[in-house]
């Protein structure tokens, strides 16, 4: 494409109606220009391109290749730099840094370490569905979200990383802060120093004294003989917790409205027809946990199709859109479906080396709540009309802001 860029597509901050703007995403093409909160990118709304472009070294995640950033036009002050000007961690580097910094946290999140969570991702899905009984009890609405969703996965990647339990409310209070876009910045900037300081003092403590859990094994992780600084552990698990919990309230929550909303779909999960990996993974593609995630930035012009993202220029990945891409899932592509007569090939963790390394923890988590979830209460129903369900104002990921229901 040649001469002027096109008019950017504004973003809805306040997520309102995300199915529209899903479709006027994909209608606009494989590529197009957005507007987050007054800043331009481009984002990529199919598939093919995204998994071309998820492996394009020109691509890189070290905003000091972002104009906007370098000419001073964003600071610190637009209410999404905190989602890229994270810290050194695997998330914010590149080439052989990120290889490094991936292969330690490869060392510690390993697949012993994550069986070994199986029985204690268990045990917290039946204490919260007790609870969930008693707020429920009489017929009373309860809100799934709240009870249920929400604090399953932080306390999980709480337990995986030795996170105190009576730390997890005020962790849960910050990260909502965080990531909501009605958060003034200047306390959204109050909240990233105060984590900054929280789990710097977490890895300190682990630091004088080992214990099994993640932070440790990050802090004693030696791939190629150099270990993390102390600067990179904080980093991994700051992005780690946030990514982790926030990802797995998602799916947990998206995949119980699709079922309601399906009742002969989940009528074959209970009966064993179909298996409960097939709703977790059409969840995925269907509802992607993550909306639009931020940001890669172009090291040179890269051409996609007829147009041409201009080096220096922030580049964001819709994944909704691309789940919904109906050129890979075929023309039914807007319809959940459990049982697709072909393999579910998303990329709603992502595609190449930033590939998100939480993603067999979430799915085991939701492999685990979800049967749990509907054995216990089988008669399990929205307590309101599912128009009413709304998302939370936030822009990168899929989440809802509460969701009612009634358990028989």
């Amino acid at each position: 494409m040649s001469g002027q860029l096109p008019e950017p597509m504004v973003i809805d901050p306040l997520v309102r109606d995300l199915a529209t703007e899903t479709g006027r995403l994909r209608d606009a093409g494989p590529i197009t220009r957005i507007d987050l909160l007054g800043v331009p990118a481009w984002t990529v709304t199919r598939h093919a391109e995204a998994r071309r472009l998820l492996t394009d070294e020109r691509l890189v995640k070290d905003m000091n290749h972002w104009t906007l950033w370098t000419s001073g036009a964003v600071t610190d002050r637009w209410p999404l730099i905190g989602m890229i000007d994270a810290g050194r961690s695997m998330f914010t580097v590149d080439g052989a840094e990120h290889r490094r910094l991936r292969a330690k946290t490869a060392q510690a999140v390993t697949p012993r370490r994550l069986e070994a969570l199986r029985p204690v991702i268990e045990r917290i899905t039946d204490r919260l569905l007790d609870d969930l009984a008693e707020h429920g009890r009489g017929g009373a609405v309860v809100d799934l979200k709240e009870i249920f969703a929400y604090p399953l996965p932080m306390r999980v990647v709480s337990e995986l990383m030795g996170v105190d339990q009576a730390d997890h409310p005020m962790l849960m209070a910050r990260y909502k802060t965080f990531f909501s876009v009605l958060t003034p910045q200047d306390e959204r900037l109050r909240v990233i120093g105060e984590l900054d300081d929280y789990f710097t003092a977490l890895v300190r403590r682990k630091t004088a004294e080992h214990t099994d859990d993640l932070t440790t094994a990050l802090i004693l992780a030696d791939a190629e003989g150099e270990p993390l600084t102390e600067e990179e552990v904080v980093g991994n698990l700051k992005a780690m917790v946030a990514a982790g919990h926030e990802t797995t309230i998602s799916l947990i929550l998206n995949a119980v409205r699709a079922l309601l909303t399906h009742p002969e779909q989940l009528r074959r999960l209970l009966d064993g027809d179909v298996p409960w990996e097939a709703a977790v993974e059409e969840t995925l593609r269907w509802e992607a946990p993550a909306t639009h995630l931020l940001m890669r930035f172009a090291t040179e012009d890269i051409e996609v199709g007829d147009t041409v993202i201009p080096k220096g220029d922030g580049v964001v990945i819709s994944y909704r859109a691309i789940g919904r891409d109906p050129e890979q899932h075929g023309p039914d592509a807007d319809a959940f479906d459990i049982t697709r007569p072909t393999p579910i090939r998303h990329m709603s963790f992502g595609h190449g080396p930033h590939i998100c390394p939480g993603a067999a923890l979430s799915r085991l988590e939701a492999r685990i709540a979800l049967p749990a979830l509907f054995a216990r209460f089988p008669g399990l129903r929205l307590a309101v009309p599912v128009e009413e369900i709304r998302n939370l104002p936030v822009l990168t990921q899929n989440d809802l802001e509460s969701f009612p229901v009634r358990l028989s």
